[in-house]
């Protein structure tokens, strides 16, 4: 029976958990308003003043938690919201700041380049906003459901942005190869986090890296499990796909030449931010690097990352000299810059494979530096295809 006691206390919780997540709470009420007035206005009403200024709002909030709420730096997961499906922490809270500012320079770059038309700018921004949620949630998953749910609400907006330029067949073909190895990938995933699940009782990050050393210990005696082995390749086959990690790159090049440079240069800078932001967290709190997950000894985690950090070395080093090698022989202004992508990608998994704070500090630094390149970068594609009404490097 539920008494007044355990009531309040649920309801506090609730609350609390709310205000946590009041940067995306905003952008979802900014995607109902835009589909509300889609609905009201036709289409006579462009969209992009709208989300512009829910995702000012949404930035500012979060700006608040980064200056005043000073808990979230105190110890990372132990600050928990949702009972624990999310982490409200240090990362989350800049990985909003990163993702929110950035959205707001794609909204005024799309405004500016005239992407979305006056009657299409709803279905645009409220995908964008939509997208940009999921990303957050990316950042903040502390429990392997929230991790799938957090991908795939990050996934199918992005599916529908890759093939918005509805006149042209290349970016058709771009959202169907999207959804194609995106399903795919997404699928693989979810059964790695299925076997995981299964072996050990719980999809709680935390308490998954405490059975997960466990199983290591366990495996120095008695062998590998292959549960173990599968499940964790499985989730990484996934998580590499949204980082277009080599060898699970290859719809990369071609989603990035079929769908417009802005929104191709909102997929470069928020999915991959997004993805090393949950890279990070999920290799950290397997290998007890954060507060919250020191149960095992201090030998425990060792044995736990050394099988961690050399898988992460590996796929960061093929990765980036896969990109810059392939880059060459490229044509195509956004097949140059996809390839320049995947590299980029490899640069920060080589900070994640260190498996330290530092190492993931590194990361997000370096993200920083990033969003505005590769923003500059195919704001100035997006130009000069107005201009000339191409992309390729011989015009």
């Amino acid at each position: 029976m539920l008494t007044h006691d355990s009531f309040t206390q649920t309801v506090n919780i609730l609350a609390d958990s709310l205000q946590a997540f009041s940067p995306e709470a905003v952008l979802v009420a900014g995607i109902i308003t835009i589909l509300l007035a889609r609905m009201i206005f036709g289409g006579r009403l462009h969209a992009g003043a709208v989300a512009l200024g829910f995702t000012a709002v949404a930035l500012g909030l979060a700006w608040v938690q980064w200056t005043s709420d000073h808990t979230i730096f105190s110890s990372a997961l132990l600050n928990r919201t949702f009972t624990g499906m999310v982490a409200y922490d240090g990362l989350t809270v800049f990985m909003r700041l990163l993702l929110l500012g950035f959205t707001g320079l794609v909204i005024l770059l799309s405004v500016f380049t005239g992407l979305p038309e006056r009657e299409d700018s709803s279905d645009f921004f409220a995908l964008l906003l939509g997208a940009t949620v999921g990303m957050m949630l990316m950042s903040s998953a502390n429990h392997l459901l929230m991790v799938y749910i957090a991908v795939e609400m990050a996934s199918l907006p992005s599916y529908a942005l890759a093939g918005f330029l509805k006149d042209r067949r290349q970016s058709s073909e771009a959202s169907l190869k999207y959804v194609v190895y995106g399903g795919a990938a997404s699928g693989v995933m979810l059964y790695g986090i299925s076997l995981l699940v299964g072996r050990f009782g719980t999809g709680y990050l935390p308490d998954v890296a405490v059975s997960y050393v466990s199983a290591m210990q366990s495996a120095a005696v008695a062998g590998l499990d292959p549960a173990l082995i599968l499940g964790g390749l499985f989730i990484l086959v996934g998580l590499a796909f949204k980082l277009s990690a080599v060898p699970f790159h290859f719809w990369c090049p071609d989603v990035f030449e079929g769908a417009a440079a802005e929104v191709a240069g909102f997929l470069s800078v928020a999915s991959k931010g997004a993805a090393i932001a949950l890279v990070g967290r999920l290799t950290l709190v397997l290998v007890g690097a954060l507060p919250g997950t020191s149960d095992g000894s201090l030998e425990d985690w060792k044995l736990a990352a050394g099988f961690l950090g050399p898988a992460l070395a590996f796929l960061a080093a093929i990765t980036a000299t896969f990109g810059n090698l392939a880059a060459y022989g490229q044509t195509n202004l956004k097949r140059l810059l996809a390839y320049s992508t995947i590299a980029h990608a490899g640069y920060m998994m080589m900070a994640l494979a260190t498996l330290t704070r530092e190492g993931l500090d590194a990361a997000l630094f370096y993200l920083i530096v990033y969003l505005f390149m590769n923003l500059g970068a195919f704001a100035v594609v997006a130009f000069i295809r107005n201009a000339t009404g191409s992309e390729d490097l011989a015009d």
